[in-house]
């Protein structure tokens, strides 16, 4: 799938680099204009709409955070590149979908676009389609623990799994419960019945997701209505979840 790009980076030699290096290994990839501050990069988003953004951490009059900020309800991908490993952390906070270090390696670079392509074809796909999931309503219970013994809950009930610190909420079709568990624990145990973790606080029931909206990571919304952040570096593993 052809994706287009815009680079941003205040060194016109990186700009130069990257250009070449995505014209000779990445030919799906259509760049469409460059920037090297925040203020070109703003005015180029007012005329283009990119698939993603290659984009520098440090630059002249702000940084690529202070342009993510001025951007909220971004459709475009972002893949960091940048000469210092310590924003990883930052870049993870800000949706980012892929992280490049200077200098750049062209496999890394191959797998980013990939990524990226993967995730805007899945998109496409799914764009006016029913959501169908691939895994069906699996039938089990499961038990959570009780100061006086446990309960047992029908996996089909539930909406979702929420992380609160060492505990996690469980949100049902009616009510909602607070168990001393992990959401890691649920995640390990409710895998094979069809949930998929979509964010490092939300483990959701896929058969309950009736829409998927674009965004920085994306979103989806549940049949009781309730709306859910959806990370970016879990964005393409919900998407194949859907036919």
């Amino acid at each position: 799938m052809s994706i287009t790009a815009i680079i941003v980076d205040d060194e016109a030699n990186s700009r130069v680099i990257l250009r070449n290096y995505l014209s000779k290994y990445c030919p799906s990839v259509s760049i469409l204009d460059e920037a090297a501050s925040v203020q070109e990069t703003l005015k180029l988003l007012e005329s283009h709409t990119p698939d993603v953004l290659f984009l520098d951490v440090e630059m002249p009059y702000g940084n690529a955070f202070d342009l993510l900020e001025q951007v909220p309800d971004r459709t475009f991908e972002i893949v960091f590149v940048t000469a210092y490993d310590h924003y990883a952390v930052d870049a993870l906070n800000a949706q980012a979908t892929y992280y490049l270090l200077k200098p750049i390696a062209i496999d890394n670079l191959i797998k980013a676009v990939d990524h990226v392509s993967h995730i805007k074809e899945r998109e496409k796909e799914l764009q006016d389609a029913i959501l169908v999931p691939k895994v069906k309503n699996v039938e089990g219970k499961i038990t959570i623990p009780q100061q006086d013994g446990f309960e047992v809950l029908e996996i089909v009930d539930i909406l979702y799994c929420q992380a609160d610190d060492n505990y996690t909420k469980i949100f049902l079709d009616q009510g909602q419960k607070l168990v001393s568990k992990t959401l890691k624990y649920f995640e390990d145990s409710l895998t094979d019945y069809g949930f998929v973790r979509i964010h490092k606080s939300y483990l959701v029931n896929i058969n309950k997701v009736t829409r998927y909206r674009k965004g920085k990571g994306g979103s989806i919304v549940l049949s009781s209505g309730k709306e859910l952040a959806v990370s970016s570096s879990k964005k393409g593993i919900l998407l194949d979840y859907f036919k």
